[in-house]
């Protein structure tokens, strides 16, 4: 099992749910790996050195140090949110042949991904301080560039907000592995790639899933940080 984490504060607020699983996955028998993209977490290089092909090239990469470890076993990619789309353009790159890819909210609107991390950066600050300074709301809703360049702890380059605008669901090809997209069933523009997908005879199966996990605000009592709803629909996927 391969597991290709989200984006910046999403994949340290999801840490410990994925701890969780890939110790669940162990313990039954699987061999398990989790890995930083490049300039994230104890990878090499700075915040500023991530890109989309750089990123899905680590993805390719991890799966061959997995088989390197595994020999002879079938490798099941499991990516969320940003982790999900590049598992989603590595799948289509060539360079790696999983088994099987599960895409766990994948992220296909990037400019929608860039106003919602926006948001929450304002909200986190709101939340740090005793009295929230109002000009933070005022920036957010005047100035299209504000809080683009670091967004909830993580620098961004200018190459990967460009990056991320582009992203559109065109922009990611139907994938040629079987796959499983779990989303949302109200998030619109993922369904609308899948069922181009589809359309287009992809071996790609749609599933609904609406769960408790929060990617990116701090856990709290109707936010827990491993939701076991989360952790038993993913274990049922991955066993199919």
């Amino acid at each position: 099992m391969l597991i290709c984490p989200p984006f910046g504060q999403e994949a340290i607020r999801t840490h410990r749910f994925f701890r969780v699983l890939s110790d669940r996955l162990a313990r039954s028998g699987a061999a398990v790996l989790r890995f930083d993209l490049y300039g994230s977490g104890d990878s090499g290089g700075a915040d500023l050195d991530g890109d989309f092909e750089g990123w899905w090239r680590d993805i390719c990469t991890a799966h061959d140090e997995l088989q390197r470890h595994a020999v002879g076993r079938r490798v099941v990619w499991l990516g969320s949110r940003m982790g999900a789309t590049l598992a989603a353009m590595a799948d289509r790159s060539g360079l790696c042949d999983p088994e099987r890819i599960i895409l766990w909210d994948p992220i296909f609107d990037g400019a929608r991904y860039m106003e919602s991390l926006r948001l929450a950066h304002v909200e986190a600050l709101e939340r740090s301080y005793f009295m929230p300074d109002r000009a933070w709301r005022k920036r957010l809703e005047n100035e299209a560039e504000a809080y683009t360049d670091e967004v909830l702890g993580v620098a961004i380059s200018p190459q990967l907000r460009q990056q991320f605008r582009s992203l559109v669901p065109g922009a990611v090809k139907a994938p040629t592995h079987r796959t499983v997209m779990l989303a949302d069933p109200d998030d619109h523009t993922a369904n609308k790639w899948a069922q181009s997908a589809i359309a287009n005879h992809a071996p790609l199966r749609m599933a609904s899933f609406r769960h408790s996990l929060d990617w990116t605000t701090d856990p709290n009592a109707e936010n827990p940080v491993v939701p076991g709803e989360a952790v038993q629909r993913l274990l049922a996927e991955i066993d199919e």
